[in-house]
């Protein structure tokens, strides 16, 4: 299951840290963490999974939380090879899950 669906209070802290309260298999409320440096990186100006660092080359980070489904969505722009800025964004839910109340990259 994506993250989202089961969870509350789900910030970005110092640009690169998930942050939530998900639900564990026993209905329970738990804090849970993801560095999202060890999983998302920068392609020439573009974010990618199983990268890391992405925050290194990145400004005008945020997150929020976008559309009827209210997807997890990082934006920022990223460096690219050229030294440009190019905004970029990258949907969490597509591989951020809840593991018995723990964000799980998958």
């Amino acid at each position: 299951m994506s993250f989202h669906e089961s969870a509350t209070d789900i910030e970005l802290e110092d640009g690169h840290i998930l942050k939530a309260t998900l639900r564990n298999e026993d209905g329970d409320e738990q804090e849970s963490t993801l560095d999202l440096n060890g999983i998302i990186g920068n392609d020439n100006g573009q974010f990618y999974w199983e990268g890391e660092n992405f925050h290194e080359s990145a400004s005008d980070v945020s997150f929020d939380r976008e559309g009827d489904d209210e997807l997890p969505i990082l934006r920022a722009v990223l460096g690219n090879m050229d030294g440009e800025g190019q905004d970029a964004d990258i949907n969490l839910a597509e591989r951020i899950t809840n593991i018995n109340g723990e964000l799980v990259f998958q």
